[in-house]
C-alpha cells in the first residue's frame, strides 16, 4: 500500500493550480502533468543546447582551416 502525505501550499498556489488541471483532474494528476512539462522542457533545452554547441564547433572549424589556409600563405621569417 502507497503511503499518502499531505502537502501545504498557499491559497494563491491552490488557486492556479485549479486553473491548470480539468475539473475530474486530482491536484496529484496535475502536479505530475507539470513535473511531465518540466521533464520535457529540461530536455528540449539540453538537446537545443547540444545542437547550439555543435553548430559553434563546426563554425571554429571552419574558421580555423580558412587560417591555416591564410597561415601556410604568409612568409613568417623577418
Amino acid at each position: 500500500m502507497e503511503n499518502i502525505t499531505t502537502i501545504q501550499i498557499r491559497e494563491n498556489i491552490k488557486q492556479q493550480l485549479d486553473k491548470l488541471k480539468t475539473k475530474k483532474e486530482s491536484y496529484e494528476e496535475a502536479i505530475i502533468n507539470l513535473m511531465k512539462i518540466a521533464e520535457q522542457c529540461k530536455r528540449s533545452k539540453e538537446e537545443l543546447m547540444i545542437e547550439g554547441c555543435k553548430v559553434m564547433a563546426e563554425d571554429s572549424l571552419r574558421i580555423t582551416k580558412e587560417w591555416e589556409a591564410t597561415d601556410s600563405t604568409i612568409d613568417w621569417e623577418w
